[in-house]
């Protein structure tokens, strides 16, 4: 098989991502498996100079340098975002499919306090799980809301840069780190004088970053970003031991001020196939407020549970109702629904 062949295979199959690893059989995640595409081997040798066909020399340079290297790529009027790595001196391709059209929140699965999120004017919203649950198209259909419906400008900061937006209401600049800029923290210094209402932080990797957010969020600007944990009271505690212990009670405070939600999803295999997103939803109200303030993050679980009618609503009664709703089976339920004692997901 070609090389740009394994990418219109995984277009024609609806893979969520393709695997093209040195030595190895190449695969496909089809709603959420990974299904080997053949028995054949990739040789290592035939990888490394495919690659070297979608890749600028810019990037080529990068790479033999960091040995890692993040793009996007467009190809068979589909986009992917790709990842290159080295293991065992061999060359891996991990490529991500994005579609090329935003979904509507309808199509997303959007619940109305998720809709009504977009509609305000300042503070910090996280969207958070872990790799590959959708996070990037949750953020991506918010920010299209906002630019269906509000004139804002709306700045972006990516690595790489997936969903491509064009203006509708609002004026949206999307910047990419190494393109467009050197790092999320440079990006976030200089964007406050670039007269932002919305800003959207592809990832808050490291402290810097995080305070620059809260900052952004503090001075009325509406923040968007996406943190790699399972539940909003992780989300909650990763934010605040980011930072050493002199400043945590300032962080504390300021973060029980700016946070206006968290969403954390899963992706559940569908009746029939395909995927569908179970979402715990937890908005900063008093109560939330007082507890992240005294650093009682334990407690916000209990919140959540019992605020159902504040727009608020945990994992379990999520999957519970997709299970109502007939998207997903009895197995799935067993299987997703976390122990609340150990935040587990039984899998």
């Amino acid at each position: 098989m070609e090389f740009k062949e394994y990418f219109q295979l995984a277009i024609d199959r609806h893979a969520s991502d393709l695997h093209l690893i040195g030595g190895s059989r190449p695969s496909l995640r089809i709603d959420g498996e990974l299904v080997p595409i053949s028995e054949d081997i990739i040789a290592d040798s035939f990888l490394r100079t495919s690659i070297k066909t979608i890749l600028t020399p810019e990037q080529q340079e990068y790479f033999a340098k960091e040995k890692e290297l993040d793009f996007s790529l467009d190809i068979f009027e589909e986009r992917f975002r790709i990842n290159l790595h080295l293991q065992q001196r061999r060359v891996g391709l991990a490529a991500r499919q994005i579609k090329m059209v935003v979904p509507t929140p309808e199509e997303a699965g959007f619940s109305e306090t998720m809709c009504n999120l977009t509609r305000l004017k300042d503070g910090l919203i996280l969207i958070t799980g872990p790799s590959g649950v959708g996070k990037s198209t949750t953020i991506a259909t918010m920010i299209d809301l906002i630019n269906n419906s509000k004139r804002s400008h709306i700045i972006t900061i990516e690595d790489p840069i997936e969903y491509v937006f064009k203006d509708k209401y609002s004026i949206i600049e999307q910047r990419e780190i190494g393109t467009d800029t050197p790092s999320f923290k440079g990006a976030l210094k200089a964007i406050l004088r670039q007269d932002p209402n919305v800003i959207m932080i592809g990832e808050m990797r490291d402290m810097e970053t995080i305070s620059a957010a809260l900052t952004a969020a503090e001075t009325g600007h509406l923040v968007l970003s996406t943190l790699h944990t399972n539940s909003a009271a992780e989300s909650v505690a990763r934010i605040i031991d980011s930072f050493p212990a002199q400043r945590r009670q300032q962080v504390l405070t300021q973060f029980s001020l700016t946070l206006r939600a968290v969403i954390s999803q899963e992706l559940l295999p569908k009746i029939g196939g395909g995927q569908v997103a179970a979402r715990e939803v937890m908005i900063n109200n008093q109560a939330v407020s007082n507890l992240i303030r005294e650093n009682k993050v334990a407690q916000l679980n209990t919140v959540i549970k019992t605020s159902y009618q504040q727009g608020m609503i945990d994992m379990n009664k999520s999957i519970d109702l997709l299970y109502e709703q007939g998207y997903i089976d009895e197995l799935t339920v067993s299987r997703y629904k976390r122990n609340l004692e150990t935040k587990a997901i039984y899998n």
